[in-house]
């Protein structure tokens, strides 16, 4: 059965107490509650730290104790951030059902229309660091609701707008700040709570982004029909409130950690400081915030690690041309004469694919075959999604686009299965959200570049082919980048390993030359023992080693 815990953080995996039980309700029980003998009785308050139990009594666990539950309550969380992702990842991709609407409105060119869904999925990734530290302090659970709400107000703004500048404050930097703070406190938690199965459960959360594809462009369309761009954008911030459910039920894994009694009681030196004094306060505040904002984006990764640095840039690369294809996909096809229900249909046949592939991809990738090789299968897949891109450039029609699309959803599918496995893969899990924060703000420069400058290749020769011809060239180069550096990395590796194994091979079957041991530079030898040497026939230094050897029995 798994193990519960109450509000903790998902930074704090590393420094677990002695783990808990759970009452008939599925309420937390602490130890000291559980059995009343064991470091005596009282109530569970997290402020009020109990005494230390004797030795004999209580033995603190190591912090792996605790281990993740692979299932139980994990499937909740599993199936909550199905949802979170759903709403968040594939929202941007769903702005072009808007498209017109708001170059109408505000008579905007493609490139300034396009900096809305940009802005969005940057600040989605770019607000990482933010997020580690609010997950630091807050916890998971708590970070997710949070994002919710901020989300939602900000979609619901964004339907009282009348510029463009203005909604690209509402809908970009405050909805795309909201969705950061769900979606990576959703996949960190997500982590905790799989290890064995986590491939299989990334595949599945990543099932998400498919099952917003899928739902999201009709429901824009449905309501875009009924009640325009402004209401549409007032429903879909309701839509969006759901991700505070979705939050409410990630319970940490891990309980947080009781402070010392001496921690509650050490800013009290601050109460007595001098007003002259505060100055240095504020100073070490600062002080402490730039020291936590360094530690949750992993410069040292970035440093020290090859394969992240290798990850982390590749992704970068990758970025720049992966999700415009899909931000400009229905503008490409309206603007052709293809009706805009049939435009939403592709992105929903895009989503519905995924939706019953990666589930099967996640369960043949958790196979032992595939432990190590995940990063070349991605690579694979990318390069399979960059070349897919060429097939927009034959023509709009929507034979065309559905091929496009068909062969676009498979290699998705493999890419969304294993973009956060290789990451977790590539770092230690402790490191994962520092790992997350830097990727995504690396990620953040070129997913607000992508878009725009799609949108002036458009303005300038009025063909969304050439658009999509760039896209390809871009994810085809980061595809080869990552596949030939891991395998060089790879190769590397394994030659330095085959040699050390030879040599240790050599040093312990080494036979020493003429049946001699090796020559020692000294030789010290007791009172008590005598030493004589037994030289084989034919041995050049026989008359040599002799006369050594009597020399030492006649000083003995």
């Amino acid at each position: 059965m798994m193990t519960s815990s109450e509000e903790g953080d998902s930074a704090e995996v590393h420094h677990q107490e002695d783990p808990s039980t759970l009452d008939l309700h599925g309420t937390r029980v602490s130890s000291t509650e559980a059995d009343p003998e064991e470091g005596g009785g009282g109530g569970g308050d997290m402020s009020d730290p109990d005494p230390d139990p004797p030795p004999s009594t209580r033995t603190p666990l190591p912090p792996a104790a605790i281990e993740a539950p692979d299932g139980g309550w994990g499937w909740v969380v599993l199936a909550a951030t199905i949802l979170v992702l759903a709403l968040t990842l594939a929202f941007p991709s769903c702005v072009g059902i808007f498209y017109t609407d708001l170059q109408a409105e505000f008579h905007a060119t493609n490139s300034e229309t396009s900096w809305v869904p940009s802005i969005m999925t940057s600040v989605l990734h770019a607000g990482g660091p933010l997020c580690s530290i609010l997950v630091e302090r807050f916890g998971c659970r708590a970070t997710v609701m949070f994002g919710g709400v901020m989300s939602g107000m900000g979609m619901v703004c964004s339907s009282f707008v009348n510029s463009m500048e203005e909604l690209y404050i509402t809908a970009g930097v405050i909805t795309g700040l909201g969705f950061c703070f769900s979606f990576q406190p959703a996949v960190t938690i997500l982590g905790q709570y799989f290890v064995r199965r986590r491939p299989f459960a990334n595949a599945l959360s990543s099932t998400g982004t498919a099952l917003g594809l899928s739902v999201l462009p009709f429901l824009g369309h449905y309501l875009h029909r009924e009640y325009g761009w402004r209401g549409s954008f007032l429903v879909l911030g309701g839509v969006l409130l759901n991700c505070c459910v979705c939050g409410a039920v990630m319970r940490p894994l891990v309980p947080r950690r009781r402070q010392p009694p001496k921690a509650a009681t050490d800013p009290s030196c601050t109460g007595t400081e001098p007003s002259g004094k505060r100055g240095s306060v504020v100073r070490s505040w600062l002080k402490g915030a730039l020291a936590t904002l360094h530690k949750n984006m992993a410069f040292d990764l970035l440093l020290t690690n090859v394969r992240y640095r290798i990850y982390a840039v590749g992704i970068t690369w990758m970025m720049l041309g992966f999700v415009v294809p899909l931000v400009y996909m229905v503008p490409y096809a309206t603007t052709s004469g293809m009706e805009q229900s049939d435009a939403a249909l592709l992105l929903s046949i895009l989503g519905i694919m995924n939706i019953f592939i990666r589930p099967p991809i996640g369960l043949v990738l958790n196979l032992p075959w595939f432990k190590g090789r995940h990063v070349y299968i991605f690579s694979f897949a990318l390069l399979l999604n960059g070349l897919s891109n060429a097939i927009c450039c034959i023509g709009p029609s929507f034979q065309v686009l559905l091929a496009y699309v068909l062969v676009y959803g498979l290699s998705m599918a493999v890419v969304g299965s294993l973009v956060f496995t290789v990451l977790m893969d590539t770092v230690e899990m402790r490191r994962f959200q520092p790992a997350l924060g830097l990727l995504s703000v690396m990620e953040s420069f070129t997913l607000l570049i992508g878009p725009p400058l799609a949108g002036v290749l458009v303005d300038r020769n009025g063909l969304y082919a050439h658009v999509y011809a760039a896209c390809s060239v871009v994810v085809v180069t980061a595809a080869l980048f990552l596949m030939v550096s891991f395998y060089v990395l790879d190769r590397r590796e394994a030659r330095l390993k085959q040699e050390q194994q030879q040599e240790q091979q050599e040093q312990q079957e080494q036979v020493p030359l003429n049946g001699h041991p090796p020559p020692k530079a000294c030789v010290t030898l007791a009172q008590d023992c005598q030493y004589r040497s037994v030289p084989t026939e034919g041995d050049p230094e026989k008359g040599t080693a002799e006369a050594a050897m009597d020399a030492v029995d006649s000083s003995l």
